[in-house]
């Protein structure tokens, strides 16, 4: 057994190198996360597109990139665009009982003045 492997070289079944792109992103103690990207970027793919980004952006790319997998992995067909139509209808929904609200509000208002 090596040790001292990121998720995405076991997952791989190659020696991690020193430089090796996924390991910040992709530790050995969660290989699901390295798994998930995997199956619907490509190793390949997720490594490039890594190495074209900037030092401080690839922590939260390689977020995105899992959070993205997840969701299309329960969803292959919309994906997080799903979930994000979900909470763009919940929000259209609270707007408009928000609105709602406010126009009740204001009929009490002028009724409450009309009787003073």
């Amino acid at each position: 057994m090596i040790y001292g492997r990121c998720a995405a070289c076991k997952y791989l079944r190659r020696r991690c190198p020193l430089d090796c792109i996924f390991s910040p992103y992709f530790p050995s103690n969660d290989p699901e996360r390295f798994s998930c990207v995997h199956k619907i970027y490509g190793a390949s793919n997720v490594g490039k597109m890594l190495q074209q980004l900037p030092d401080h952006l690839r922590a939260p790319a390689a977020d995105c990139l899992c959070y993205e997998a997840r969701c299309r992995i329960q969803d292959p067909v919309y994906g997080c665009v799903g979930i994000i139509s979900l909470l763009d209808q919940q929000i259209q929904t609270a707007e408009n009982q928000l609105a709602e609200t406010k126009a009740e509000i204001a009929v009490l208002a002028m009724h409450n003045n009309f009787h003073k």
